[in-house]
């Protein structure tokens, strides 16, 4: 029995010391931009992009594979902090700006039908087969991955009430002012 248990914890630990080695000895170094880009994107892993999650998508735009206006849900706020993330120059005059949606069931066209929930990458669709579906707001990204997949058209995105939990401080504008060579300078 001792010599089961000795042979064990001998055979446990080479086994733990050489995974250990080759973990630090063939360690893939990966670019830090991925992950500060990664960070920036929703996260939501909609696919709207055409790249299975957020982190293929960082990959991508740090490959120079796609463009910084890739990501629907971030809209334009999001494509120029990747632009001047990643020092490029972007086109961002047909990117329409969004406010926050909400995705929202019209309850008298859903037949519960579940292609919607099995959609959804964030799991916000709630409901059963044959049964009413609803959406818990605080889980919906707005991606608009339901949108389309729903035979019935009932589901819609709305804009986000502004409430007093919702409303956010706009960022102040650059004022401009004279400089004493009398061009206008921006503060």
């Amino acid at each position: 029995m001792i010599a089961a248990i000795t042979s064990l914890t001998i055979l446990g630990l080479s086994i733990g010391f050489s995974l250990g080695f080759a973990a630090k000895r063939f360690k893939v170094e990966k670019d830090p931009l991925i992950d500060d880009l990664a960070s920036l994107l929703p996260a939501s892993n909609c696919g709207q992009c055409g790249f299975p999650g957020c982190a293929p998508a960082a990959e991508a735009l740090v490959k120079g594979d796609a463009l910084v206006t890739l990501c629907p849900p971030g809209g334009r706020a999001l494509a120029e902090q990747l632009a001047t993330m990643l020092d490029v120059s972007a086109d961002l005059s047909d990117m329409e700006d969004k406010g926050p949606m909400l995705a929202f069931v019209q309850e008298a066209t859903c037949i519960g039908c579940t292609r919607c929930f099995k959609a959804c990458p964030t799991d916000a669709i709630v409901g059963a087969p044959k049964q009413l579906h609803t959406i818990i707001a605080s889980a919906c990204t707005g991606c608009e991955a339901c949108v389309d997949i729903c035979p019935t058209e009932c589901l819609v995105m709305l804009e986000i009430p502004e409430t007093l939990s919702t409303w956010r401080w706009p960022k102040p504008e650059p004022t401009q002012r004279p400089s004493s060579s009398g061009d206008l300078a921006i503060a």
